[in-house]
């Protein structure tokens, strides 16, 4: 299943197609001991996909609402679509950011991005850690793209508020720091879960997604 499919926009409403839960790259055990099985089958299965689901079923309505030309049932489906449309598209990312064999600090251009904009890599990995650990309630913290000033930032996003749809940046690299992403394995311990997590970063992906957004 084409990933790219699912961070596109969600599309025609008129003649669309419903939106499904994407497979996971790699087992839900795979990035033990830093995320335990237990959330990651959590996390997928049942947040994801409710996110999901929630979002096909908005969707439907909203396409019954255009077609009868109720403006006012329209308006009120928008923060469904927000939360669980930016729900799906931000999971879709942050399973592709993570791998078995990720952790260490990316290389070529985006290395060279990151002490252009940040400084050094410590840098950078000390102020995402430090933003995400900062979120107030649920959210997530970002490494997004600036197309327009051809420049790195990061932002914090709350809710399941979706990266570019409400900042303009091109998302590169979410950390989910919604307490069903670590409190099983980690309390209510956020640092400890941030400290982690690094251990499983999928630069790859996440230089990939670079390259592509210079494009």
């Amino acid at each position: 299943r084409s990933s790219s499919k699912l961070v596109a926009p969600l599309g025609c409403l008129v003649s669309r197609q419903k939106h499904t839960l994407p497979d996971l790259p790699y087992d839900y055990a795979a990035l033990e001991p830093h995320i335990s099985a237990e959330i990651m089958q959590l996390h997928h299965s049942k947040h994801h996909a409710a996110y999901v689901n929630n979002l096909n079923v908005a969707e439907e309505k909203y396409k019954e609402a255009l077609a009868k030309g109720d403006v006012t049932t329209q308006v009120s489906l928008q923060p469904a679509l927000k939360f669980n449309g930016g729900g799906h598209i931000n999971h879709t990312i942050f399973w592709t950011n993570l791998s078995p064999n990720g952790g260490g600090e990316p290389k070529g251009e985006l290395m060279e991005a990151i002490k252009r904009d940040f400084g050094s890599f410590a840098n950078f990995k000390e102020k995402l850690t430090a933003l995400s650990v900062g979120v107030q309630g649920s959210g997530w913290g970002w490494l997004g793209y600036n197309k327009e000033q051809g420049r790195l930032q990061i932002a914090a996003c709350a809710n399941q508020d979706p990266l570019q749809g409400t900042t303009g940046l091109i998302p590169l690299l979410g950390i989910d720091v919604w307490e069903h992403a670590y409190y099983l394995q980690y309390k209510n311990v956020r640092p400890d879960y941030l400290k982690a997590i690094w251990n499983v970063i999928n630069w790859e992906n996440v230089s990939s997604r670079y390259a592509t957004c210079k494009k």
